[in-house]
């Protein structure tokens, strides 16, 4: 909360009031004025083709200027390996089989048989499998897709 006054009429209210030594809290240093800066359309297509997702102003600050804090915070997102993933997840009946395995594993209707360990198995690889590239393909390190 913002004190009325500003700090030297509030120290000077306090002596007055017998406070003693009072504490100011140093004020917070403000950020400089906005820059604006006027694109044409096909400027600014061009720069977000070129940032890749990221956002813009992070983007131009990056180009001019160096030092770890200039570097965007989003992650760089291969759209391309997460389509491919995306579209092997959409045409999987992954969801479906696991909702059917539980419903009978619920019920006690799985019978466990070495055949069906060996398949449960085979999936849980393979879903890491997946989890793993589509990590990847969102920044999140991992192996390359």
């Amino acid at each position: 909360m913002r004190r009325p006054g500003g700090p030297k009429t509030y120290e000077s209210f306090s002596e007055a009031a017998g406070h003693g030594d009072v504490k100011i809290r140093p004020a917070r240093t403000k950020r400089g004025a906005p820059f604006s800066l006027r694109l044409t359309k096909q400027e600014r297509d061009e720069l977000a083709d070129k940032a890749n997702g990221q956002p813009l102003g992070a983007y131009i600050k990056s180009r001019l200027f160096t030092g770890p804090h200039y570097r965007s915070r989003a992650r760089q997102v291969d759209r391309e390996a997460l389509g491919k993933v995306l579209g092997a997840l959409g045409q999987s009946r992954i969801s479906q089989n696991l909702n059917q395995i539980a419903k009978a594993a619920n019920i006690g209707a799985l019978p466990l048989t070495p055949d069906l360990i060996e398949e449960l198995r085979e999936t849980c690889a393979e879903l890491k499998s997946l989890r793993q590239d589509i990590m990847a393909a969102l920044g999140y390190g991992g192996r390359t897709p």
